[in-house]
């Protein structure tokens, strides 16, 4: 879904709650390298659209900031009230934290650039070994039906200029 369709369904976050909750994914990435971690960030919405419940910085490889707080979310909330939630990434999931969304039940992701943007900012850098793999195409594989909204042009500038300025530095 594209920009220009956000929250289309009338029961979703509208256009400036979402921008504000990518955001806020990219303050909590920016957390993530004063860590010394690389810059991603994911954010967990209530049903509301405005309580956040958690939020995630990125570990390391194998503990992805969508993915860490998929698994803290599935430990902490039942899978019907999760199902109303959204998580927030600034950067498109991959598909290890697509598919531990959808385990965990959440029913909406939200993301502003895609992997594939990240790959161009990335290069072929072996911290940052990208899969051409979209979260698309990992949710039209699922047997119940997640909402993915994104790539959202709104905070795309910002998001790439954080991607950029780290991977060049490495």
């Amino acid at each position: 879904m594209s920009s220009a369709d956000l929250s289309s369904s009338g029961h979703g976050p509208s256009r400036e709650q979402i921008i504000r909750h990518l955001r806020r994914s990219n303050e909590v990435a920016c957390r993530a390298l004063a860590l010394g971690h690389h810059p991603f960030g994911a954010v967990l919405v209530g049903p509301d659209h405005e309580t956040v419940l958690l939020e995630q910085c990125n570990i390391d490889t194998v503990n992805h900031a969508e993915s860490t707080l998929a698994r803290v979310a599935a430990t902490n909330f039942t899978p019907a009230f999760l199902w109303q939630c959204t998580l927030y990434t600034a950067v498109e999931p991959c598909c290890m934290c697509a598919g531990t969304a959808y385990w965990a039940n959440i029913g909406r992701v939200v993301y502003g650039i895609s992997e594939h943007e990240l790959l161009r900012q990335t290069g072929n850098h072996a911290e940052n070994p990208t899969m051409s793999v979209p979260s698309r195409y990992v949710f039209d594989h699922c047997q119940k039906p997640v909402e993915l909204i994104g790539p959202v042009d709104e905070v795309a500038e910002e998001t790439i200029a954080m991607q950029r300025e780290f991977w060049a530095s490495r």
